[in-house]
């Protein structure tokens, strides 16, 4: 079995018990917290290779590394075959910074967009600026009603009911 589905029948079963799941994101966070901050330390620098290899290097299992590739192929250069990926598939968490950072917005994730790590890589203006584009992104804007007696938007001059809106 590939092991994202063996990492998202875990981490998001609906049988676990309530107290195991919240241990194991309380710990899953910690680490991608950890794994993150060194990430960026040198975000122009490509970190590669096997899922096992990478879960080594970390200190972690291969679930986490799993949790955690699954989480950041959003936000790399080139998307990882995460689908069907085993524990000698080779990955990249080469990642594009201003997607990285967008993506941890729109996730909530503040203990990773906040990390002191960003403040070298992004000025605060550049992080301000990013945060608020993807707030935005995320904003539905509904467009005004017109009413009957509105005047048509499509310019004629007429009123709605009398054009566009016209029945029949």
């Amino acid at each position: 079995m590939a092991l994202l589905k063996t990492w998202r029948d875990m981490a998001y079963s609906e049988t676990a018990n309530k107290g195991d799941l919240q241990r194991l994101w309380t710990d899953y966070f910690q680490k991608e917290k950890e794994i993150y901050a060194e990430l960026l330390k040198s975000p122009d620098q490509e970190v590669a290779g096997t899922v096992a290899e990478l879960a080594e290097k970390y200190k972690i299992d291969i679930m986490t590394m799993t949790g955690f590739l699954d989480g950041i192929n959003d936000s790399l250069k080139e998307a990882n075959p995460i689908e069907e990926m085993e524990e000698d598939t080779r990955v990249s968490l080469a990642f594009d910074k201003e997607l990285l950072y967008k993506n941890m917005v729109a996730a909530g994730a503040d203990w990773l967009y906040e990390l002191p790590e960003w403040e070298a890589i992004f000025d605060e203006n550049k992080r301000k600026e990013l945060y608020r584009e993807q707030k935005l992104s995320m904003t539905v804007v509904k467009a005004d009603r017109v009413y009957p007696n509105d005047p048509c938007p499509c310019g004629s001059g007429k009123k709605y009911k009398k054009c566009c809106g016209k029945k029949g």
